[in-house]
């Protein structure tokens, strides 16, 4: 490799094979790196090694009750991480991987119960990202890895926002292009009778519903008493450090509220953003509005925190398809939501 570049101790890797290579030696080594996917940026580690395991939950702060995903190269490799793999798993294998869908099974042996929240379960995906895929390979072992932000932020979408959140907490950061999809994946209890979304997103609930022919229900979000079955179902997500207020409703109303509240902010001297993207898909309820919005929601998010904001307001998209996983999100990252009637 050439000479390495550094970022207050954290390694800067590019995508190339030999860097690829040397990431894969610094997971085989106990070691964290953060690498793109088709969702979100990874923190990765060696989901066998529960020192390194550790890492990842000291580097984002993360609470230890809070599970982690792990990554494999195929469908193949299932037979490893889980128990039992029901028939079901490999259906929406072959439609959806590689893509972002992760599937909650129960647990083999190899899996520490500390990637697992000790829990007897754990959310298996294939990345829909070649340089994803190909440190899998490189590393031989499966990667556990949350989102690479630190614990409660908005999740990060370039490299760049991982070394604004985690920069000499983890040892090197692969970088590459934005993610395409830009939400987490969905997750997918398979350990029942009948599949149960526990978190929406890349892949939608219709999606899996015409694959699988049946109705798949989606979970209530979990209380502060409970034991998180997923990622992201917890704890509050996905937070700009400028307070965010979501206006829920129909979408003439909602477009109303938010021009009144803009204007109330504004007299007061304040700095109003507001997410004009989401704006159109509450108006006209475009499909491929509310996947752009998704694309960039996190990006945004981050980029108007950085513009010297005091308020950002978003309005409501209707939880069809992506648009799901998109007001899980925003719900998730509101100070406050506003239901207009």
């Amino acid at each position: 490799m050439s000479k390495k570049k550094l970022a207050r101790g954290t390694l800067l890797l590019k995508n190339d094979v030999a860097s690829i290579n040397y990431a894969a030696r610094i997971i085989r080594r106990g070691g964290t790196v953060a690498f793109p996917t088709e969702t979100v940026y990874g923190l990765g580690a060696s989901a066998l090694d529960p020192a390194a395991i550790e890492k990842v939950f000291q580097a984002k702060g993360r609470p230890t009750d809070n599970p982690l995903i792990v990554h494999i190269e195929n469908s193949a490799a299932l037979a490893s991480v889980a128990s039992f793999v029901p028939d079901m798993a490999y259906l929406l294998a072959e439609h959806f991987w590689p893509g972002p869908l992760s599937l909650v099974l129960l647990k083999s042996d190899f899996i520490p119960p500390a990637v697992c929240a000790g829990l007897s379960t754990v959310a298996v995906r294939v990345p829909d990202n070649h340089i994803a895929l190909d440190l899998i390979r490189a590393s031989a072992v499966p990667i556990a890895a949350p989102s690479a932000n630190r614990s409660g932020r908005p999740s990060p979408t370039s490299w760049k926002h991982v070394l604004k959140d985690l920069a000499g907490s983890i040892d090197a950061v692969i970088r590459s292009p934005g993610c395409v999809i830009g939400v987490e994946s969905t997750v997918l209890d398979l350990t029942s009778h009948d599949p149960v979304i526990l978190r929406p997103g890349g892949v939608t609930r219709e999606e899996l519903e015409q694959v699988l022919n049946r109705k798949v229900a989606v979970a209530g979000a979990s209380s502060d008493s409970e034991t998180p079955l997923s990622p992201g179902t917890k704890y509050r997500h996905y937070t700009p450090e400028v307070p965010l207020i979501l206006v829920t409703g129909s979408g003439v109303k909602v477009l109303k509220v938010v021009k009144a509240l803009r204007q109330k902010y504004e007299t007061r001297g304040l700095k109003i953003a507001v997410l004009e993207a989401s704006l159109t898909a509450a108006r006209f309820g475009r499909p491929a509005d509310v996947k752009a919005l998704a694309s960039g929601l996190y990006g945004s998010l981050r980029s108007l925190e950085n513009s010297g904001v005091d308020l950002i307001i978003a309005a409501a998209v209707k939880p069809r398809g992506i648009g799901m996983a998109v007001m899980n999100r925003l719900y998730k990252a509101a100070d406050r939501v506003i239901k207009v009637c």
